[in-house]
């Protein structure tokens, strides 16, 4: 039997956090996992997280005061969305879904979309962090022939990637299908900084409005950790990345949405603390109407909310 490395349980603390987010507010990624005994992970996977139940979750929308949330198929379950599927199918109006299903679209059937599309899926996901080589290649045929088939259904393609390793981005997708969605930023590194040619190109694509960005796991490409901070404020917390959210805001504040990225599975470092990126996007982003398009107008949207 495979078995892959346990990663860490978030933070266990009830704490709501200082900053009120408005009404109507989505939690635009986070992810289900288990209970592993209903819903058994993938033999492939590379980390093996704690059961994080769509109850745990309701709990901590209720404690971040959060109304609506986009349930994201993680990479333990591959391609197998039942999970997800019957999480959604508990609330059609306050949760929506971004399934997995294969790169080559010749595997997906019509069938199978129109049933995802029923229970609110609205994005396929694809992970791409481990594809990239010194070219900067793209398997960008399989990735057009797979928006080609979920382009009548007026989804997205979500993207993990690693922008950086792509300096030509923004000419490999000056002309795709459907929209675009990069997760955490564009999952660039805070070391390549905000002037990287991948970046830079993810910026070029949203003032296009052909990419949108999840404002989302600053401390996954942040040099520093939860327990860095020197002063114990707010401000502080990832500093680095502040000028990857500014940037992404000048860029094109329309094309935003953020997310807890609950529970927060292979954080290798101090684990964050979901009521303190609540405070953290308060303190990036100050201003109240900035706040509200990228809470409430930009994911409803961009995921079909009513």
């Amino acid at each position: 039997m495979h078995s892959a490395p346990l990663c860490q349980a978030p933070a266990s603390e009830i704490r709501s956090p200082r900053s009120v987010f408005p009404r109507g507010a989505v939690d635009c990624h986070a992810h289900v996992c288990g209970p592993a005994a209903q819903y058994p992970y993938a033999q492939e996977r590379i980390y093996t997280p704690p059961d994080a139940s769509l109850e745990d979750y309701r709990s901590l929308l209720r404690m971040l005061g959060v109304d609506r949330a986009v349930l994201v198929q993680p990479s333990v379950y591959g391609t197998d969305n039942r999970a997800l599927i019957d999480a959604l199918k508990t609330d059609s109006t306050h949760l929506r879904g971004v399934a997995v299903l294969p790169i080559d679209s010749k595997m997906v059937k019509d069938k199978e979309l129109e049933q995802l599309h029923a229970v609110g899926v609205r994005g396929l996901r694809c992970n791409l962090v481990d594809v990239a080589d010194p070219s900067g290649s793209l398997p960008i045929e399989a990735l057009t022939s797979l928006a080609l088939r979920i382009a009548p259904l007026g989804w997205h393609l979500e993207l993990l990637m690693h922008v950086n390793a792509y300096p030509q981005l923004a000419s490999i997708f000056a002309h795709f299908p459907v929209d675009l969605v990069f997760g955490h930023f564009g999952y660039c590194h805070a070391k390549h900084g905000i002037h990287n040619a991948g970046f830079q190109g993810l910026l070029s694509l949203m003032k296009e409005q052909r990419a949108w960005v999840k404002m989302t796991g600053p401390y996954r490409i942040s040099a520093q950790s939860a327990a860095a901070s020197k002063t114990g404020a707010i401000a502080d917390l990832y500093a680095d990345m502040r000028p990857f959210n500014d940037a992404v805001i000048a860029a094109n504040a329309k094309q935003l949405v953020w997310g807890s990225d609950w529970p927060h599975v292979m954080v290798k470092n101090t684990m964050p603390h979901d009521a303190d990126l609540c405070d953290l996007f308060g303190d990036w982003v100050s201003d109240a109407h900035l706040r509200e398009t990228i809470l409430v107008d930009n994911p409803a949207m961009l995921y079909d909310f009513s």
